[in-house]
């Protein structure tokens, strides 16, 4: 996934006015103005290194004579008390930009570092990991990519990049069956065609959308042994037909191996975008102010 440049510049822009950058006083008042320094952003603790184009962003957008070095590749692994940045410009332009820096980094690096947890624990099974729309409001994009440079890849990006039929829309038809029926007629009246997910919760709910033909079905919360009957009634229902077994619900990396052993194609995980602890660094200056 390429790095989301226009959604950086936005959610930059929104972060430094929320952060009244332009009136730090703070620095104002304590930083003489004619100072300059280099600063290094640190990894205190080891990750997955993402966003590193952001730290370019803010300083763009702050004074555009602070210097931005990347002194690791973007994706790749920092070790504890590794510098993955080094900057050099006004000290005031320095200090002003720490926070949103840091705060964009480490949610960025918090989700890349989870991403591959997950990713490394079925990376020889063959089953593709997926985050999910549970992203930061306005930060979609941003989650998305970081959790593509951990590796997984992405489920749908909005409302408009496939069907997926969640229980409330099934209640709302009136059930699966007619919820599939009222889909197909919808694509049909609009001459659009698309991919149909259909969330079921159990056994019986994904033989009645195996047999009114959906593309795709999310087992929701259900155990290894009710997704293992599921592939077996996949393999029995539909054996000329490529239908998509997604496991997601409660996917913690302790149950991850064992659902992806279950013969499923496919396992979302909320986790990664929603919950993904932050990776812990820090800025700090690197020579006595004056110097």
């Amino acid at each position: 996934m390429d790095f989301p440049a226009s959604a950086i510049r936005q959610a930059v822009t929104r972060a430094l006015a929320e952060d009244h950058a332009n009136d730090d006083i703070t620095t104002r008042w304590a930083v003489p103005a004619q100072l300059h320094d280099e600063a290094e952003i640190i990894a205190k603790q080891p990750g997955t290194v993402c966003g590193l184009q952001t730290v370019s962003e803010v300083f763009r957008q702050i004074d555009t004579e602070v210097f931005v070095k990347e002194l690791v590749p973007e994706g790749s692994f920092a070790h504890q008390g590794q510098a993955v940045v080094r900057l050099s410009g006004s000290t005031r332009s320095l200090l002003t930009g720490e926070r949103t820096v840091l705060n964009f980094l480490q949610r960025m690096c918090g989700i890349a570092t989870l991403a591959k947890a997950y990713v490394d624990m079925v990376a020889d099974l063959g089953v593709q990991v997926l985050d999910t729309r549970k992203t930061a409001p306005g930060l979609r994009a941003i989650d998305k990519y970081a959790a593509a440079s951990g590796g997984v890849s992405s489920h749908r990006l909005d409302l408009s990049a496939m069907v997926l039929l969640k229980e409330n829309h099934i209640a709302a038809a009136g059930g699966i069956t007619p919820a599939i029926d009222a889909v197909r007629a919808g694509m049909a009246a609009e001459g659009r065609e698309t991919l149909i997910d259909v969330e079921v919760e159990n056994v019986s709910q994904a033989v009645e959308a195996l047999h009114a033909g959906a593309s795709w079905i999310m087992l929701d919360d259900m155990s290894v042994t009710e997704i293992g009957e599921v592939v077996r009634a996949r393999d029995d229902i539909a054996p000329g037909r490529r239908v998509i077994l997604e496991a997601s619900g409660g996917i913690t990396l302790e149950r991850l191996r064992p659902i992806a052993e279950s013969g499923v194609d496919k396992i979302s995980v909320g986790t990664l975008t929603h919950s993904a602890p932050a990776l812990d660094l820090s800025m700090l200056l690197t020579r006595t102010p004056g110097t």
